[in-house]
């Protein structure tokens, strides 16, 4: 199976609500399709903020990415923050995650983003495997932290 990557568009809001409901399910991350769909529209419409990849077959994707945009002076300019990866169980372990990722990030690179940053679950040892095979490291002395609004 291949891991190519599609820019979701307005008319992918169906494939992509699908496959975000469930990563949201796997995760116990409680979301109306309402807001799910508010969020997702403006990342289909081209907002500058962010973007969305279906990942596999255009007409039967089997995951997603969204990657959302912001600004680092430490880190010398434009950065992404991988907001959501997710590939189906079903078609997980086939190297496709790796895949997407080398695949994007010289695309990445190439638009002037200076630095990938993402966070994964303290327990999930066979992402942080992956992420580190892929170059990405903890910073030390670093900790992630959120205030909601």
């Amino acid at each position: 199976m291949s891991a190519a990557l599609h820019l979701a568009k307005a008319d992918d809001l169906p494939r992509l609500q699908s496959l975000v409901a469930a990563f949201h399910a796997q995760e116990g991350i409680a979301q109306t399709d309402e807001d799910r769909t508010a969020a997702l529209t403006p990342l289909l419409k081209g907002t500058p903020h962010g973007a969305a990849y279906l990942i596999g077959p255009k007409n039967g994707p089997v995951g997603y990415i969204v990657v959302s945009f912001g600004y680092s002076v430490e880190m010398g300019g434009i950065i992404g923050f991988i907001d959501e990866f997710y590939i189906r169980e079903n078609v997980r372990g086939r190297g496709m995650g790796g895949e997407v990722l080398r695949t994007l990030m010289p695309a990445l690179a190439d638009y002037g983003v200076k630095a990938l940053h993402l966070e994964v679950e303290r327990t999930n040892e066979g992402a942080k495997r992956l992420y580190s095979r892929l170059g990405f490291e903890a910073r030390d002395g670093h900790h992630l932290m959120t205030r909601r609004f």
